[in-house]
């Protein structure tokens, strides 16, 4: 299975190059899988689409449900973008899927995530499910996954900043490629968002195509209280308990996926909720590392977590979660070349005792010295550089008290440590 995806990245190298065309034309070849595939939830957004997905799986599979889903960028496996009727699909048949899609797509151009989206959409044609998960790439109007022509039901998460040199370099143009999954008389479900220009965007975008719209503070709200998650919605409260991963945001993205699940005709009994919120899981997003060989670096006391978020929305969220723990938060971060850690720093910087920036081995990512600076930039004092994770945690080791070290900035730096880390004993 190796060798498919390495001779594919050589034929069609990782460049963004947003386009429907390519897409059409190889699904055509294919006989249209995305026309068999079983109903749609489709999920765009900048931050929380990835957790939307996870919470509704775990949901729909607490019902007994069969559920396809498919998220972007894998961790550690290419496999585990295509879950097939609850099972990360195997190498064989993953082989076999994307052996067929080159055969179809023969000399033509394609890019890779476009034939690897393909290979999954095959899957879900061929493989009995009740529900497909199928979260966009990147924007949502020219992605790959836009191919689905009436879904069960949009969703769109916060917008933030981000892809900027693709999505354009305001909220709202990034908002109205996000909007471009809008279908005429499909519901959407649009989550809290952190901007008005956003929520103009999305509202102009949703009466042009007639897409009823459920808009969060507008139509549906959200809260926490008493360890409960209130919802609020035609006049109505019902409480829900908080998701099992970490952080207040994903009280939002827990509420959003249940209101989507609803929207979309996909009920689901308050057991199953309870069961699926309090299992779910969706590694680098606030993920404890309380064991394996970068924790056991740490002196006894101090906590290690690994979060993929890079932007302005993820720092804020990481932040407001640093917040409620007054022990001295420690970063260790690296960010790929194009993004901007000005953005994901600054509200970290109040917060944050030290800062190592570190590379991300393989990856056009920020040089060391150059990302440190930016944290100074940022007012974050005792900002230096590491060789590595490794290096960079053993340097904390030596002070004193106890502390709390957040791994961040990228989710190819976090799936190259949860690669290398191993369990404890």
């Amino acid at each position: 299975m190796t060798t498919a995806l390495d001779r594919l990245t050589k034929l069609h190298p990782k460049k963004i190059d947003l386009s429907l065309g390519r897409m059409q034309r190889l699904l055509a070849a294919l006989g249209h899988p995305e026309r068999r595939i079983p109903p749609v939830v489709h999920v765009a957004g900048t931050n929380g689409k990835g957790s939307v997905v996870a919470i509704a799986r775990a949901v729909l599979e607490a019902s007994g449900r069969r559920v396809h889903a498919y998220t972007s960028p894998h961790l550690v496996r290419f496999a585990e973008r295509i879950v097939l009727a609850g099972s990360m699909i195997d190498d064989e048949r993953l082989a076999d899927l994307l052996n067929r899609c080159e055969t179809a797509n023969g000399d033509a151009p394609i890019t890779f995530f476009e034939i690897t989206t393909a290979a999954a959409l095959l899957g879900f044609a061929e493989t009995p499910a009740d529900v497909t998960l199928l979260e966009v790439g990147l924007g949502g109007r020219l992605d790959a996954t836009n191919v689905v022509d009436r879904p069960l039901v949009s969703v769109i998460t916060r917008i933030s900043r981000d892809h900027t040199q693709f999505l354009g370099d305001t909220i709202a143009e990034i908002a109205g490629e996000k909007a471009g999954i809008l279908k005429p008389a499909v519901p959407a479900v649009v989550g809290p968002q952190g901007h008005p220009d956003a929520v103009a965007v999305l509202t102009d975008r949703a009466a042009q195509v007639g897409a009823p719209m459920h808009l969060h503070g507008r139509d549906w709200q959200v809260r926490s209280a008493d360890g409960a998650m209130v919802v609020a919605r035609d006049g109505a409260e019902r409480r829900w308990p908080v998701p099992r991963l970490p952080g207040d945001h994903q009280v939002g993205n827990a509420a959003t996926a249940l209101l989507a699940l609803e929207t979309a005709g996909l009920p689901v009994g308050e057991a199953d909720i309870g069961t699926g919120l309090a299992s779910v899981a969706w590694p680098a997003r606030l993920q404890p590392l309380g064991s394996g060989r970068h924790a056991r670096l740490l002196p006894a006391g101090w906590d290690l977590w690994l979060d993929g978020g890079h932007n302005d929305s993820a720092g804020e969220v990481l932040a407001a979660w640093a917040a409620g723990d007054d022990r001295p938060l420690h970063l260790v971060v690296g960010m790929l070349a194009n993004k901007r850690p000005a953005e994901f720093l600054s509200p970290l910087a109040p917060l944050t005792a030290s800062l190592v920036a570190v590379p991300i081995p393989g990856e056009s990512a920020w040089p060391p010295d150059e990302l440190a600076a930016a944290a100074r930039a940022c007012g974050i004092a005792e900002a230096s550089t590491g060789m590595d994770v490794p290096s960079a945690l053993r340097g904390l080791a030596s002070r004193p008290g106890r502390g709390r070290v957040v791994i961040c900035g990228s989710l190819y730096l976090a799936g190259q440590v949860l690669a290398a880390d191993r369990p404890a004993g």
